[in-house]
């Protein structure tokens, strides 16, 4: 299997609730969230990324309605470089009852099959928005 099947079929698994993304991620992957948001950071191995990042994002969801991937406009692979390009669109209600939709780019050097290497591009605004208006639990 590629790394670009790897990846389109991760988010297949979580476009549908059958898995999560997380899945193909190293133990030891690193992980930068570009820009000037409230989780703009590199985040050293999947926990902490885990930890700081994913769990009290998903935890702004109500579980009816999940941040999840909807549309998927790209998936690119450099097979020389090991890097898969994925630009996709995600949405979800909130504990608050409001709507949450951003776009995202992820640039993932892959190994076996895991992400070893991550940088991930949105729009900050829409996400310090939901950062901040919308409690974690």
């Amino acid at each position: 299997m590629s790394n670009r099947d790897t990846v389109a079929a991760a988010f297949e698994r979580w476009r549908s609730g059958t898995g999560l993304v997380a899945e193909i991620f190293d133990d030891d992957m690193t992980w930068e969230i570009v820009g000037r948001s409230a989780a703009s950071n590199i985040y050293a191995g999947k926990q902490e990324f885990i930890d700081v990042v994913l769990h009290p994002f998903a935890s702004r969801f109500r579980p009816d309605a999940p941040f999840r991937p909807v549309r998927i406009p790209g998936i690119y692979e450099d097979a020389d470089a090991s890097t898969v390009i994925i630009v996709w669109d995600g949405e979800g209600t909130t504990v608050a009852g409001t709507s949450y939709t951003n776009t995202y780019a992820w640039i993932m050097t892959l190994r076996e099959a895991k992400v070893v290497d991550a940088t991930a591009f949105y729009d900050s605004i829409a996400f310090n928005e939901l950062w901040d208006l919308t409690p974690a639990d």
